[in-house]
């Protein structure tokens, strides 16, 4: 070997002393903005979690994936029958069962969600005790996973539309953002009752309450210009009214824009995903230790 490979060979740096690179997985010590850089390095554990809770939900079951639409549509049937034959409750000149089956494609998606999303870190809680990733990702992909089963009953919605003579109309185009707003509540609320179950085991039994009182103050079976002119503005606070009036508005028309109640869904819904976004982060250090 002549002395200038020498020369070239001593300037290498052997392959044994290469350096590595660590890299510290810790917890936020405070509240902080989500890291969205590496919510997307760990896209691929997402999809997984929420092909999986899609495809768990309808196993082995008689007829599948035929519930998603015998579900809503039974239970806009049987309201329709209770509230709209036997109560007589005002639908705005509408058939009723589309008045009820409008406002059930934004509860259904929020009831579905929050009852996956709110108990899905202590399904979970192998996982999280054994594999580090965001834990955020968990509640979130519970959500997103029920955007198949919206889809389906959206278009069944549209279905129904036609068969009573509805057109089409423009202000369908607002139940997309519309949707944003509900899939924003649903995810704030997620964050909350799932992070606080891992502690107190008794907001797993506090949920279904929620959920269902939750429905009583939304305007699914019942107009909300039923409620008194002094306490819409109240009223309002809770974002999913008027999302609700929205997606009647959207779909069914109307002359009315339910102005008040969208805009005012607008801040209650930030406001629901900061509460849990502080929560979340302020109780995930800990996630492991005690789940």
């Amino acid at each position: 070997m002549t002395a200038a490979s020498n020369e070239a060979g001593a300037g290498r740096e052997p392959a044994t002393e290469r350096q590595l690179v660590t890299h510290r997985i810790a917890p936020p010590s405070s509240w902080s903005a989500v890291n969205l850089r590496e919510i997307w390095t760990y896209r691929d554990t997402f999809a997984i979690l929420a092909q999986r809770d899609l495809k768990v939900r309808y196993k082995q079951t008689v007829i599948g994936v035929a519930w998603i639409v015998l579900q809503p549509l039974l239970s806009a049937v049987i309201m329709a029958a209770v509230f709209g034959n036997l109560a007589k409750l005002p639908s705005g000149g509408v058939p009723y069962i589309l008045f009820v089956f409008a406002a059930m494609l934004p509860w259904n998606l929020l009831s579905a969600g929050l009852n996956r999303g709110g108990n899905s870190l202590l399904g979970d809680a192998s996982l999280i005790s054994k594999v580090y990733f965001p834990r955020i990702i968990i509640p979130t992909a519970s959500l997103f996973s029920g955007l198949v089963d919206f889809g389906v009953t959206l278009a069944v919605m549209v279905v129904l539309c036609f068969i009573y003579g509805i057109g089409v109309s423009p202000t369908w185009l607002a139940v997309v953002p519309l949707t944003f707003l509900a899939l924003t509540v649903i995810l704030g609320a997620s964050l909350f009752f799932s992070s606080m179950s891992v502690y107190y085991r008794d907001f797993r039994y506090l949920l279904p309450f929620t959920i269902q009182a939750w429905m009583y103050v939304s305007p699914v079976v019942y107009t909300s210009s039923l409620v008194p002119a002094k306490w819409q503005t109240l009223y309002y606070l809770n974002p999913m009214a008027g999302i609700i009036d929205g997606f009647r508005w959207a779909l069914l028309g109307g002359r009315d824009v339910p102005l008040t109640g969208m805009l005012l869904a607008i801040p209650g819904t930030v406001a629901v995903l900061l509460v849990g976004l502080w929560v979340f982060q302020r109780v995930e250090r800990t996630f492991a230790d005690v789940i």
